[in-house]
């Protein structure tokens, strides 16, 4: 049986005062039953690796340049991020593809690059909602996935995948768990035809997903936890999703 992550995004939260309290708050909550990750703005990594230090749980970014080192102005390498301890970097959520207009190869060579460094890329793929509604959601996060598939090789098992159809990320809107499971399985059966790890992988579920609706989702045969956004800023929240994972 695969052990579920629950992985909070924090996009551009935090505060020095914001972050301990709510890394305290995850921290004294735990044991868990899951593995548990937070992935913070990168000036926050250096705080957050010291008040995890000692803690079960890990610690990433919400991005990664596909370049290893360079004359690249604004750009993170994953060799910075290691000097941190980061576990997980996060890659193509729909908000990089949206507003930084970020393609599926751009993707695919930021997953490579994680990787390159024993970093775990949690790749992002879905759907919009005007994609959804022309029927289009299995071609579209099979074009998403399937780019990095091709690009990671025999690496492809490594890395962690992520569905968040864009029209319930921030929206209140939640996939029901069949909605939500169809996907998976279709992204489990497209990782079948690449990698023999492609049953221990773990697809998670991100899209409003909140204490009370997480159970049911993590219930679902692939379904394997939760890539969380606005819940995990509150450690309440975030602690009971988590629990809701074991």
């Amino acid at each position: 049986m695969r052990r579920k992550l629950v992985a909070g995004n924090w996009k551009m939260h935090g505060s020095h005062t914001a972050n301990a309290e709510l890394l305290s708050g995850i921290v004294n909550a735990g044991p868990y039953g899951c593995d548990v990750a937070v992935c913070v703005p990168f000036p926050y990594l250096s705080e957050t690796a010291v008040a995890l230090a000692r803690s079960e749980i890990r610690w990433g970014s919400q991005d990664v340049s596909p370049h290893l080192q360079g004359a690249y102005t604004g750009e993170v390498s994953v060799g910075m991020l290691v000097e941190f301890g980061c576990r997980y970097a996060i890659v193509g959520h729909s908000e990089r593809r949206q507003y930084h207009a970020e393609g599926d190869q751009l993707v695919a060579d930021k997953a490579k690059a994680a990787l390159s460094r024993g970093v775990t890329p949690i790749v992002c793929v879905g759907e919009t909602l005007a994609q959804r509604e022309a029927g289009e959601t299995d071609q579209v996060v099979k074009r998403q996935l399937s780019a990095v598939i091709h690009t990671l090789g025999h690496c492809a098992g490594e890395m962690v995948v992520a569905y968040e159809p864009v029209w319930a990320i921030g929206t209140g809107r939640t996939a029901t768990p069949e909605q939500a499971q169809a996907v998976h399985a279709l992204l489990r059966a497209q990782l079948r035809a690449a990698t023999p790890s492609a049953d221990g992988m773990k697809i998670l579920y991100g899209g409003s997903v909140k204490a009370d609706n997480a159970a049911t989702l993590f219930a679902q045969p692939d379904i394997d936890g939760g890539l969380i956004g606005g819940a995990s800023l509150k450690a309440a929240d975030f602690v009971a999703i988590c629990r809701a994972a074991a």
